[in-house]
């Protein structure tokens, strides 16, 4: 399964969450901290790769239009890819960017999920409608994660596990 979103939007901090290791992915304050395809082993039978993120990061321009082109060849290529995560900001919800990606990883042909991170940092007066207004753009069911308090850790699991 292949983590995809925004650049700062959780996904190292997701993998950390999930494996109960503070240190496995590295994280940064500042978007592009992740550059390659960083591949982890939840199980003998299960891969989470976490995938640069795209929209703004502090690197040259050049070095994104690469990510780009290093993401889109792993994703259309890679045969064993099974599943593709979304991973939204849930105080903001999916940017256009997001919306692109969803619709290409419908399109793929791969299992896709999207899920919602730094549900933490949502009012709770604001979340069932922070959820609505996320399925109502991205047309799918959103899952609220949270890396922090380990919302959402069970059932994106679950999920996980289905695929294998």
């Amino acid at each position: 399964m292949a983590l995809a979103g925004r650049s700062n939007v959780g996904k190292s901090s997701l993998i950390n969450a999930l494996t109960g290791l503070k240190g496995l992915a590295r994280v940064g304050k500042r978007p592009g901290k992740t550059q390659t395809l960083n591949f982890y082993a939840l199980t003998e039978s299960l891969c989470v790769v976490d995938l640069p993120g795209y929209g703004y990061a502090d690197v040259p321009e050049r070095v994104r239009v690469g990510w780009g082109r290093m993401i889109e060849g792993y994703l259309k290529a890679r045969e064993q890819l099974k599943a593709i995560l979304l991973v939204v900001d849930g105080r903001h919800g999916p940017t256009a960017d997001d919306i692109q990606m969803w619709s290409w990883i419908q399109a793929s042909g791969r299992a896709g999920f999207a899920v919602a991170t730094k549900w933490d940092k949502v009012k709770t007066s604001q979340r069932a409608k922070r959820i609505k207004e996320m399925e109502a753009e991205l047309a799918a069911s959103v899952l609220p994660f949270s890396s922090v308090t380990g919302e959402g850790k069970a059932a994106l699991a679950s999920y996980l596990r289905s695929l294998v």
